[in-house]
């Protein structure tokens, strides 16, 4: 059966350098490789398109190829003889390694040290404890490090061995034989689940694992200016590592009660005040809240309703630096439901005195309808 062109089977143009041709080569043998293909014909297919880099990866037999074809390179052995000698671009083992399973360098090991999982907790404050910071006690469950075996699983010191199928690596290396030669790959250890030990009897308060759940109590310091949904990091306070590891980090996530006359916009608070019309209209020294307790404030005769007045420096404290935002004043006109005769009456001079005609017994809705568009 005559061989395929080797150009073809790698998809590339006569005139291809070397690196287009390392990197045809490279995807196609990922599609094809026996391991990781579905191909029917995966082993068979990886075969030829190997051989066909062998070749054209390499200058004289490339050039005798162009030259004479198949014949030009199966006299020496070529690939069938000579076997796949991991030179050809590759650089050994390690990049061969990383082709098919992504890297052979680095690669974690159960009894490596790990960070523990970090925790997250809703706290809930009051309103004046996000703006001027508090210090709460809270409680959260979380995994420690067992007190009675020092994080080992084992009853004592003497009850740990060293894993004989591994020898303490947590590893098992074996050789396999592929189209490229022999190769050592690396599994976990079955006997240790990639520990490198072996407990031969376990600690029973926490059965072997070597950490226990506990309710611990934590003292959260809240910082001033903090707003709903801020979120503060408290590192150390997770879950215990493992194998040595750090603790991972715990996250609080503030929850902020809404305030019944304060309502708050970045570090500016917002106030509605209500004043009589009177008093709008005359201007008064009135009181109002502020986050810091009651305060005088002068009206100015002639204010309109919903005017608004700043108080410099009465707002929210900045988060993390200097300074305080404004609290803004908002004027609410309140306009009498029910007045007496005599109230009445003295309106009803204010308003003949100003030109003002309000009296409703004078002229009713219809009647100002018919004046108005002059029926």
């Amino acid at each position: 059966m005559a061989k395929k062109d080797y150009y073809e089977l790698l998809g590339v143009d006569r005139n291809a350098d070397k690196k287009e041709i390392k990197k045809a080569y490279r995807k196609l043998a990922k599609k094809y490789h026996p391991d990781v293909s579905d191909h029917p014909n995966a082993e068979e297919k990886f075969k030829e398109v190997a051989e066909a880099y062998e070749v054209l990866s390499d200058k004289e037999k490339r050039a005798r190829y162009d030259q004479f074809g198949h014949a030009g390179v199966d006299q020496d052995g070529g690939f069938g003889q000579g076997g796949f000698s991991g030179q050809g671009g590759f650089g050994g083992f390690d990049d061969i390694f990383d082709m098919f399973f992504g890297g052979g360098r680095g690669r974690s090991r159960k009894n490596a040290p790990r960070k523990g999982a970090d925790l997250k907790y809703n706290l809930t404050v009051e309103f004046e404890e996000a703006v001027f910071g508090a210090e709460k006690e809270i409680t959260i469950p979380r995994t420690e490090e067992c007190s009675s075996c020092n994080g080992s699983g084992a009853q004592s010191s003497e009850d740990v061995e060293s894993c004989a199928k591994c020898n303490g690596t947590g590893e098992i290396k074996f050789k396999q034989n592929t189209p490229f030669g022999q190769m050592v790959q690396t599994s976990t250890c079955d006997r240790c689940n990639g520990t490198g030990k072996f407990i031969n009897n376990p600690c029973s308060d926490c059965n072997g694992q070597g950490e226990v759940k506990k309710r611990r109590k934590v003292t959260v310091n809240i910082p001033a200016g903090v707003n709903d949904g801020s979120r503060l990091r408290m590192s150390g306070e997770g879950e215990s590592g493992k194998n040595g590891g750090p603790n991972g980090d715990l996250y609080i996530v503030i929850n902020v009660k809404p305030h019944k006359i304060f309502e708050r916009k970045g570090d500016e608070i917002i106030c509605e005040v209500p004043i009589s019309f009177v008093q709008a209209t005359l201007g008064d020294e009135i009181k109002v809240p502020t986050l810091d307790g009651r305060v005088k404030f002068e009206i100015p005769e002639g204010t309109q309703p919903e005017t608004s007045f700043r108080l410099k420096g009465k707002g929210v404290p900045h988060l993390n630096r200097r300074g305080r935002g404004d609290q803004h004043i908002k004027v609410k006109v309140v306009i009498p439901e029910q007045l007496d005769r005599d109230q009445k009456e003295l309106l009803q001079k204010f308003a003949d005195m100003s030109g003002e005609e309000i009296n409703p017994e004078q002229k009713g809705f219809l009647q100002k309808i018919k004046d108005a568009f002059g029926m």
